[in-house]
Parts: structure tokens; sequence; C-alpha cells
């Protein structure tokens, strides 16, 4: 009936033999398959569509019909053949699909064993349907969220839902239970949940929710309402984008008015705006921005980072919260041997060497592995085969048969297993391991010793050490009691276990310190164990909040506890979700590593969510903007450092663009206000434009990083790449340009007596070299001239090399140079374009000389 609780609504005959087919057929109708949703997805059309609403392409178009209109069709065909290729560009870089959501399809859906009919059936994982029972043994992968009818020395690894690395135990719920407020994480718990896995034993359970109902579709429901924040950089380049636009807008059309009026010629008025329009326009920023950091992400995977969403190289170098998950991002995701502890008070602090240790911790090591599964899957039973074999160098069965096992009970948290020997006439083995209360209960300890046990115990409780007791007992070989309690066991000591940190995140983490960033600390395991590993990888002491606290603190209480809270423990998905929306809040920019489905939400809200490669699950992978492909904790700071230059870079770039459009547009509207005929027509400036975009973005791209640049605190995330004193001091670099270029160009019309496309072709190569000073003056705002010349960057060496074979090209092809509008080219033409660079380069060296002497770097908001 509906609001029931299936544990007490369903019947003893309906929890043996399942569901009828038909019933069965009829929940899944009105149900629904047991799959999450799929999130909506951008098609090849609609990038297309986006694309053509840029004003710079829609100028190429304009300008490529007026020369069709015109019958020039050279002209037309090369304006044309830049518009295609800018579409093409962008519709490669933005045509990536998300595969999240079909990630988590695979992980909440797989094959499944359900009883139907009364009849033990393996159906497809979408198939499944509340009220169904399904079968579960070793090895499987729960298929929906459930209640547990029958357990036996059942555990479940939920570490993708609560990234524990510690399998749980189970238990059948009692018929007075409900399955309500249930959450995954915890021993003793009679809930399973839809993608966890079962690493022992097995059970029977009652399926209570599925696909976007279960807890795993839950956190897909999430990551589906998230929407990927739009990347800082480019909101702002657009915004600068679309002012200049409106402006040149507004200058085109008064020059198309004004010049047709004038001189009579529409058609050559149309072309003029055109070329007013692109001259004035800096649509180089979105496209240089996709290209920087599409080289960013290539400069960043050969450090082993890959970059799946490029609005992350943006803020790496803004980052001053980095939340990190615990389990296999600050350890190892694997159980080892931390710690040993005898009777007799003895203790080994385990580094790595097991096998130098003493005969008795030895004896403790082998028990522990004899009382352990022969084909272990719990990551503690490995831990101790592992452990074993470091020390004998064989397996822990070796000259022994397993002849019987006491498995988990509710009142006994111990198992025992019976080894009889090969050779005839021997004693069997009993090994026992467990809770050091349960095995302290199997030994019979005397106050004293079990005192000093306890002790021994709270000592690794302390350091986050998962601590378990192992016993052995000799017995003949016979009938086996039916309990293992009948054994006369002898406690040979205490085994601690944890998962250890990685060697290269201490000294990351101080890196991250030394850059001004706070590391945090979120898992969902205990506060002991969280507290001991974040002192061991070397998080800033700080206070230690869980899950439970959490929820009690309302948004205004949990903002002011984040200012000294360094680790959070025992924290549920959500409740990651939370932390990284109040840090947001709170005006931090938040990276955020993990590697579990767990984190997956957490990974997508976060300005840079940050995925383990390897042992990342495919959902904290799709949903991360960054993936550390070897698993390197310490690739993160080394992304850091790449993403502070990857700024600088990009900052000197764009001030470069505003700078190099001054002698452009100033050079586009001179003949207009001085009568003289046009000196650039839209062709020139689209060749200009093609020169600037792509290939001028790889000088800046290929700069060294700043010394100091790891030394310096985060960036102010609220700072703007665009300040008035930036665009003033670009603006200032660029006049002077114009100013010699309109010297020439005046002296060489008016005074010369050369031929117009004489003037138009040294004009053109004189802003050439022009732009040349320009890059090499902005790699860098204090460098000397010197340093600027020999600075070790072979982008632009390449750059001058294409240059100087473009002016060969034109000097030697006659009919290129009519394209243009030029006269083949003379030595004079080449000596004004090399004169001309050489001071403008010198001019500007002795400006940012001026600069620093009166310290306007810092007035003018220059990096």
């Amino acid at each position: 009936m509906p609001g029931a609780d299936p544990i007490t609504s369903l019947s003893l005959v309906d929890r043996l033999s399942g569901l009828s087919s038909s019933e069965a057929a009829a929940r899944l109708a009105a149900q629904g398959a047991n799959i999450l949703p799929r999130g909506a997805s951008r098609s090849i059309l609609s990038i297309i569509a986006e694309t053509l609403k840029e004003p710079m392409l829609a100028l190429l178009l304009l300008g490529g019909g007026v020369y069709l209109l015109l019958g020039d069709r050279a002209e037309a065909l090369i304006l044309l053949a830049f518009a295609s290729f800018s579409v093409l560009m962008t519709v490669f870089q933005e045509s990536r699909t998300e595969h999240v959501l079909a990630a988590m399809r695979d992980l909440s859906a797989p094959r499944a064993m359900v009883v139907r009919d009364g009849v033990v059936t393996r159906i497809a994982g979408t198939d499944i349907v509340v009220g169904d029972v399904m079968v579960l043994q070793q090895g499987d992968r729960v298929a929906a969220d459930a209640v547990l009818l029958e357990a036996i020395d059942l555990e479940v690894d939920e570490s993708l839902l609560t990234g524990e690395s510690i399998a749980v135990g189970k238990r059948a719920a009692a018929s007075e239970e409900t399955s309500q407020h249930l959450r995954p994480g915890g021993d003793d718990q009679p809930c399973i949940f839809a993608g966890t896995i079962v690493t022992r034993g097995s059970g029977r359970a009652l399926v209570t929710a599925t696909g976007a109902r279960s807890e795993i579709g839950r956190i897909g429901l999430s990551l589906a309402t998230l929407a990927d924040e739009p990347p800082r950089l480019r909101v702002e380049t657009l915004r600068v984008v679309r002012l200049c636009g409106i402006g040149a807008g507004i200058v085109a059309l008064a020059v198309v008015v004004l010049f047709g009026s004038l001189r009579g010629s529409w058609i050559d008025a149309i072309l003029a705006g055109i070329a007013i329009g692109m001259s004035m326009l800096p649509e180089e920023f979105p496209v240089v921005l996709t290209v920087f950091l599409a080289m960013g992400a290539w400069r960043i995977a050969k450090a082993g980072v890959l970059t799946r969403r490029a609005a992350a190289i943006e803020a790496l170098g803004a980052a001053t919260v980095l939340c990190t998950d615990k389990t296999g991002t600050l350890t190892e995701n694997r159980m080892a041997i931390a710690g040993l502890w005898l009777p007799g008070g003895e203790t080994a602090s385990i580094a790595g060497d097991i096998a130098s240790q003493s005969a008795p911790f030895h004896a403790l090591i082998d028990a522990g592995a004899l009382a352990s599964a022969p084909a272990a899957v719990d990551p503690m039973e490995i831990a101790f085969h592992q452990a074993r074999a470091e020390i004998a160098g064989r397996e822990a069965a070796a000259g022994w048969t397993l002849v019987h096992s006491y498995g988990l009970s509710e009142d006994l948290l111990a198992m025992s297993n019976i080894w009889r020997p090969d050779a005839d006439g021997a004693d069997c083995i009993v090994a026992a391991k467990g809770a050091p209360e349960a095995i302290a209960s199997l030994c019979r300890l005397p106050e004293a010793e079990h005192r000093a046990m306890t002790a021994a115990v709270k000592a690794m409780a302390e350091q986050g050490i998962r601590v378990l007791g192992v016993a052995r007992a000799d017995t003949a070989p016979g009938d086996w009691p039916a309990s293992q309690r009948d054994h006369a066991f002898r406690l040979l000591g205490l085994v601690g276990l944890a998962d250890p940190v990685r060697q290269s995140v201490p000294a990351a983490i101080a890196e991250c310190r030394r850059a001004g960033i706070r590391v945090m600390m979120i898992t969902g395991d205990h506060a002991l164990t969280a507290r001991a590993i974040a002192t061991q990888a070397g998080i800033e002491q700080g206070e230690v909040m869980t899950g439970q606290e959490l929820a009690a603190l309302d948004d205004a209480a949990l903002a002011r506890r984040l200012k000294t809270v360094s680790v959070f423990a025992r924290v549920m998905p959500d409740q990651k979700l939370r932390i990284v929306d109040a840090l947001k809040a709170a005006g931090e920019v938040v990276a955020m590593t993990g590697d579990g489905v767990n984190d997956a939400p957490s990974l997508k809200a976060a300005h840079i969510g940050i995925s383990m490669g390897r042992r990342g699950t495919d959902v904290a992978r799709e949903a991360a903007a960054i993936v550390l492909l070897d698993d390197d904790f310490g690739s993160i700071v080394r992304a850091v450092r790449l993403g502070r230059r990857i700024y600088d870079n990009i900052r000197k770039a764009m001030g470069f663009i505003f700078a190099v459009h001054v002698p452009i547009a100033g050079l586009a509207l001179l003949p207009l206000l001085t009568g003289l005929p046009l000196l650039f027509g839209p062709i020139h400036i689209a060749i200009l434009e093609m020169i600037i975009d792509p290939v001028c973005a790889t000088v800046f791209e290929a700069e060294r990083e700043e010394a100091d640049i790891m030394d310096r605190p985060p960036r102010d995330s609220e700072a703007r790449l665009f300040t008035w004193a930036s665009i003033g001091w670009s603006v200032i670099w660029g006049g002077v340009g114009f100013l010699l270029l309109a010297a020439i160009f005046l002296i060489a019309s008016l005074g010369s007596g050369l031929a117009e496309a004489q003037v138009r072709g040294m004009t053109f190569f004189a802003l050439i070299g022009v732009i040349v000073a320009l890059i090499l003056a902005s790699r860098s705002s204090s460098a000397s001239l010197w340093q600027a010349l020999r600075g070790g960057n072979p982008m632009l060496r390449y750059i001058l090399a294409a240059i100087a074979g473009f002016a060969g090209l034109t000097a030697m092809l006659p009919w290129l140079a009519g394209i243009l509008g030029f006269r083949s080219l003379h030595g004079i033409e080449i000596v004004v374009a090399l004169a001309t660079g050489t001071v403008l380069l010198l001019l500007l060296e002795q400006l940012k000389r001026l600069a620093a002497r009166v310290a306007l770097p810092a007035w003018l908001g220059r990096s």
C-alpha cells in the first residue's frame, strides 16, 4: 500500500517466492526502467547557429558578399575561406559531449539475480522494480537500493558512495524496522545501495528504490541540475568584445554614410565601413582565448593532468581552497599493516619492511593471514596475505588445507578458519581474527591482560588505525565444535591496518600552503582516522567537524565555522556539495579532488573539479574539469603552477591585442579624415587578423613563468582581466606605433610622389614591423630589451620566419601583390618596415623604464 515500508508490507510467502512475472511487468511500466535520465546535449547545428552570431564572422561574410557583387572572386574567396575556418575551429572546440549520466547508468543498472515466480533468475538491471527480491553473492554489484531479508557473513564495499576504503558489515532487518532515513556508511545496517559491491558473504534483499529514486540516482539528479558555470574569463572577454562591437558598429555606420555622401561611391563606402568595423572590433579575444586555453590544456597534459574543461585552466591560478577527499586521493586506496602489538607490550610500527620484524610479529601476521579467506576480496585480508608473502615468500595456505570456517555473527564479531597440515598426524590450527573485544572473549583474557589490550587498541585508534585482534588454537583432527568459542584460543596480539598516505602528498600540500592555497579534507571516514591522515599529510591544524555536526548548522553558522575547520569527517555526498557551495558563497575559488561517485556532485559544482585518472570512477572523471592521469597528488601543484603561468600570459596577450588595434584602426580612419585614398580594405584587415589570432597567441602561451609565480598569494577572484588602467597602458603603446605609421603614410602620400599601391605596401609592412615590436615589448612589462630578445621562446622565431616568408612571397609573386593592392616590393619598403619596428621597440623600452622609475606599473594595473 502507498507509503508503507516494504519491510513490513511484504508477506513471508512473497519474500520466498518474489514477485510474479505479471506483477513485475506492471510495476516496470508504472515505475519506469532502473536507469537514470539522459541529459540534453547540444547538436552540431546549434553550435554552428551560435557561431554565426559572432560579429566578426558576420563582417567577413558581408565583405565576401560585397566582393562577389563586384565580381572580385579572389578577394571574396579569401574572406569566405577565413569565415569557414572560424566556423570549423569553433565547432571543433565546442562539440564535446558529456557522459556523466551514461556512466552513472552503467553503475546503477548491472545485471542482477532476482526471485520471480519462486525461481531465481538473472535479469537485466534495468528491469528490476521495487518489490523484487534480489539474491546477492560475493562479487556482485548491487543493482538497486534494498533492505536485507537475509544476511550471511555479508560485507559490502560502499566506497563509491561514502569514500570509506573498508567494507562494512550488513545484517538482516528486523521486522519492526523501516528503511526510511537510512544512508550509506557505517557497520551493521540492514540496507544496501545501488552501485556498491558485495565483498563477502551472501544474502537476499527487498528492493526499495530504483533509478532516479535510489541513492546513486539522487546523486545523478543533482549532477543533472548543476549547470556548468560559464568561464569567467570568457564572460569578461565577450563583454568587452560586445562593448567594442557596439562602438565599432556606430563608427562603421557613420563612415558608410559620410563616405558615400561625400565621395559618391556607396560600394566603396560599404567596404570602407566593413574595414573600419573589422579594425576596431577586437574579435581576436575569444579566438585567441580558445587557442590559448587549448594549448594550455595540451601543456598541462604533458605534466600528467588532463583538462576536460578550459574554464578550469583560468581558475587554477586563482584557487584559494583545495578540498580533498581522503581515500584514493591523499591515500593509496588500499589497506596495509601499519602497526603490531604483542601481549607482552612489544610494539612495531611498520614502515614498509615487515620481514625485518622479529619471529613473534611474524607469527602474528601468519595467523592473521590464515584467519582470512584464501581468495581474499576484503582489503584487510588482502593486506594480511601481502604481508605474509613478504615474510615467507609463499601463499597463506601453502602446506595447509582449509577444512572448516566459522563466520561472523551478531553476537561475536570474529571469524576463524581451521587448517589441516599436509603432514599426517599433526594437529590442526585454528586461526581467528576480529574485533579486539571479540578476540578477548574467545581467549578468555584475565582482567589485567584485558586492560593492557584495551589500552593498546585505544592508542592505535587515536592514530586512525583500524585494529583487529588475532588468536590461535590447536585442535586434533575430527569433528569440529559447533562454535568457535569451544576452542582454547590464546591471544597472539593486535594488528593495526591503515590506508597509507601517498608519498608525494606532504610535499604537495606544503607547496600549496606556500602558494597561499588552503587545503581542507572532506571524507566519509571516521573523525579519528581523518584527523590522523590529515596530520600525516601535513594539513594545517584546525577543527574537525562531522557530518552530524554539519547537518545541525544553518548556512550562516556553517560559513562562520568554515574559517576554522580543516577536516570534515563522516559527511554524505549532499553535505560535500553544501560545503563547496558555502565556500563559493564566501568568495573562495574552490578546487575539489575526489575519485568516487560520492564526489561527483561536488566535483561538478566546484570551480575546479579534479578527479583521479587511474583509481577514479567513470562518474568522477566525467564530472570533473581536470583528471590526474597518474593519480599523483603532486600533479595538482604542477597544474596550479601552470595555471598561474597561463593566466599571466593571457594578460600579456590581451594587452598586446588592445595595443595592436590602435594603429590598425587609426590607419583605417586616417585616409577618411585626410581625404586620401583608402589604405586598407577588408582583405588586409583579415590578413592581419589571421596573424594576430592564432600565431601571436602562441608566442605569449610559450612564455616562461615568472620566478615568483608560486610565492604569490592567489590572485583576487574578483579582479578583472581588463581594467581602464591596463587598457590605457595598451592604448599608449599602440598610440606611439600609430604616430610612427601615420608619419610614414602622410609623408609617402603627400611629399614623396609615390604611387598609391607603393604607399599602401610600404605602410602595410611598416605596420607588420609595429606588430612585431609590440609582441617583443608585451612579453614582459619589466624585462629589458636584451632579455626580451634572448628569452627562450622558439615560437617567436617561427613567427618572425613566417612574416619574412610572407614578405618574400609578396615581393616575388606580382599576382599576390596585385590581389593585395600592392606594387611589387622593393628594398625601401623592407628598410622602412624594419626601421619602424626597431624605433618603436626602443621607444617602448624607454617607456617601460620610465614607468618603473615612477612606479607606474602598479598604477596602471600591469602584471
